[in-house]
């Protein structure tokens, strides 16, 4: 009977001496209650019952998510989350675990602080637009504090700014009315070019035709001239006056061929006889020479003026 309880206690105190201590991590061993030693990862060993492991410590980077609420500047509430991720530093494995009762809640109390402190001297469009310099003064300050405990802070993220649901409504109102407003205005602009160029094309449309006529009138002059000069060619005994009479005479019939050679024309004819051209002749002529003497008086009472100034 001794020999089996003899060798049950062997086998416990064996079993009880061993430990095995995960990849990154360590385990903090006591000896009666005091501190004897940090053991590493893989096998190990301790007194049985004398010794026993008094925690583990992961030295993982870890994270940990802090909901706070916090109001701004202008006096608008917001519910952030901020993430911070955190590392035991190996050298400091002892203050972590003797110095904190309990670090997790440790840290976040720091954070609301941090956060708390920060936030309300920034607007509510400043806190989305300055969420960086927020985690940056929330990582400064946390890793002063939470060094001396042999926590490194390896990164503070703001993850989430959730404002009121009544500003958010607010917000997007705002936001929604800054577009319409954009859009009214680029949609006048369209219609302000559209209209500017219309009158342009009209404007070039309407200069182009000026010229053509310009163009059209220059060459039924030259036409005129050169069937004067065909006319005086062939005929010597023909003067200016009659052959005047005579290009009229054509291209009255030419006008009237015209007209009635339309399906359509609806041109209502008034007594009249081709005799009533000479006459028409006869006042542009009358015109001419009224318009040329006109001239002549006017360059005579120049010279007049100038032969004077010279007295």
């Amino acid at each position: 009977m001794i020999p089996i309880i003899v060798l049950v206690i062997v086998v416990f105190a064996l079993f009880d001496s061993v430990v095995i201590v995960p990849e990154k991590s360590s385990r903090v061993i006591q000896r009666l209650g005091k501190f004897q030693r940090i053991a590493g990862p893989g096998l190990t060993f301790k007194l049985p019952v004398l010794d026993r492991v008094a925690g583990t410590i992961s030295l993982k980077i870890q994270q940990l998510d802090v909901d706070i609420e916090t109001k701004t500047m202008d006096n608008v509430f917001v519910d952030m989350k901020v993430s911070v991720q955190y590392v035991i530093q190996p050298l400091k494995i002892w203050d972590a675990f003797y110095k904190l009762e309990d670090p997790v809640q440790q840290i976040a109390s720091y954070v609301f602080d941090d956060v708390r402190a920060e936030v309300p001297k920034l607007e509510l469009d400043d806190v989305f637009s300055r969420k960086e310099d927020i985690a940056i003064a929330v990582k400064r300050n946390l890793s002063e504090a939470m060094d001396t405990y042999g926590f490194e802070i390896v990164k503070t993220l703001v993850t989430d700014i959730n404002p009121d649901g009544r500003v958010k409504d607010s917000m997007n109102r705002i936001n929604a009315a800054k577009r319409d407003k954009e859009a009214a205005r680029e949609e006048a602009e369209g219609e302000k070019i559209t209209i500017v160029k219309r009158a342009e094309a009209d404007a070039e449309s309407k200069r182009l035709q000026g010229e053509g006529i310009a163009q059209q009138r220059l060459e039924i002059i030259r036409g005129f001239k050169e069937s004067v000069e065909d006319f005086q060619k062939a005929l010597n005994s023909i003067d200016a006056q009659e052959i005047m009479q005579f290009v009229l005479m054509t291209q009255y019939f030419d006008t009237l061929n015209n007209i009635g050679s339309s399906s359509k024309s609806n041109t209502l004819m008034i007594p009249h006889s081709p005799a009533a051209m000479n006459d028409f002749f006869q006042q542009i002529v009358a015109g001419t020479v009224m318009a040329k003497k006109a001239e002549e008086g006017d360059e005579a009472r120049e010279e007049e003026i100038k032969s004077e100034e010279k007295k």
